[in-house]
């Protein structure tokens, strides 16, 4: 009988070696995918906070939770659902929806570039719808396409583990990003609220807490316009990255080779960050080239159906 319990003590430190080493693998599986994402993470937390622009501050956070329910239901029982049923069924279909959903990155920051030197904007209009139901359906409907960019970005950094890691860490990502971007959205939107509330204390023990509240609420536009930009960039990193990568997948080296050799460069004068750095500007370069194309082709095929 001891030897029996010795075996099956044996067997489940065994059993717990293999779970623990497949939640650290889905752990770095999860992290990795988050990264690759980042781009639409970031823009994601840049936009929605225009959402509640004009409204009572009463009803800010109230938005920002209908939207992150929607958020939510759109990865979870829509998204993720799908991205499964790729994977069994058409996993040839992943780079190419990859592609697009990269190139579709592209264009979005290219539109953004566009727009911040004074050719319009795509989201301020948003702000100017006053019915609240109509605002957030508007707002989920926008969440639907950069959280499917995010779980395509994560079923492809997932597409060769088993089924049920790539469940896992498709709903891990989903669930953690959800709660990563509108809480930070929930934070961004109250934080000149609590500027104000700090610099509106008396005594002379709260004079840093005003000094603090005063900064805060004068910082806040530039803030937003700062993480609006590194959203942009972001964009633009990830989306030229994800097609580069594509097409060395289908036969097309050359471009990805260029931008890495000149990161290899970068990180043998400089070091790994100048390596990083060097790496994520080729890849922005090539973004804002894969944009400005699709971008250009979509114009004059628009004005050519004017005339």
């Amino acid at each position: 009988m001891a030897t029996g319990l010795i075996a099956l003590l044996d067997d489940v430190a065994a059993l717990a070696k293999v779970a623990a080493a497949t939640l650290d693998d889905t752990a770095g599986l999860t992290a990795k995918a988050a990264v690759k994402a980042a781009g639409v993470v970031i823009d994601d937390a840049a936009v929605t906070p225009t959402y509640v622009v004009g409204f009572a501050a009463a009803r800010e956070l109230p938005i920002v939770w209908r939207i992150a329910m929607g958020s939510l239901r759109n990865k979870l029982l829509y998204l993720l659902p799908a991205a499964l049923a790729l994977s069994a069924l058409a996993p040839w279909a992943i780079t190419p929806l990859l592609m697009a959903g990269g190139a579709y990155l592209c264009v979005e920051g290219v539109e953004k570039l566009v727009a911040a030197f004074g050719v319009g904007g795509e989201h301020g209009a948003a702000a100017e719808v006053r019915d609240e139901a109509t605002l957030v359906a508007g707002a989920i409907r926008t969440d639907l396409v950069l959280s499917a960019e995010i779980m395509a970005i994560t079923l492809g950094t997932v597409a060769a583990e088993s089924f049920l890691n790539r469940a896992i860490v498709l709903a891990v990502v989903g669930v953690g990003i959800t709660v990563l971007v509108y809480g930070a959205v929930a934070l961004i939107v109250k934080a000149d609220d609590a500027g104000v509330a700090l610099a509106r204390l008396r005594g002379g023990a709260a004079a840093p807490l005003r000094v603090f509240g005063r900064a805060l609420v004068s910082g806040m536009p530039g803030l937003l316009k700062g993480l609006a930009a590194v959203g942009t960039a972001a964009m633009l990193w990830v989306g030229g990255g994800i097609v580069l990568h594509g097409l060395a997948e289908y036969g097309v080296a050359g471009p990805g080779d260029v931008v890495h050799h000149l990161a290899v460069l970068a990180g043998g004068l400089a070091g790994p960050v100048a390596e990083w750095v060097a790496g994520a500007l080729g890849a922005g370069v090539a973004g804002v080239v894969i944009g400005g194309v699709i971008v250009g082709g979509l114009h004059a095929w628009q004005a050519r159906r004017r005339h």
